[in-house]
């Protein structure tokens, strides 16, 4: 399902204009990446939570050239854990 599918979708089951459920679907979105550029995490209650890990430095492997070692960077990544109402409901 695609942002555009899920704003349809949306608006059909709350009588919204589609305009309005992009709208809504759009600023949640950025309400959820805002909230974790600032280093806070997200719980939906049922549904999951969504987070930043921090990923430290390490050594890996160059594939284009056999044995060259590179260093990849620290960073952030974001992650998605699903809640036990949505494990559940899935299986």
């Amino acid at each position: 399902m695609t942002k555009r599918e899920l704003a349809a979708a949306l608006a059909e089951r709350n009588n919204l204009s589609k305009k309005d459920a992009v709208d809504i679907v759009n600023s949640f979105v950025d309400i959820i990446t805002e909230a974790l550029q600032n280093g806070d995490t997200v719980q939906l209650t049922g549904f999951g939570t969504f987070g930043v890990k921090d990923r430290p430095e390490r050594v890996g492997h160059n594939p284009r050239e056999k044995g060259s070692k590179i260093v990849i960077p620290a960073r952030k990544s974001p992650y998605f854990k699903a809640g036990k109402s949505l494990k559940d409901s899935v299986n």
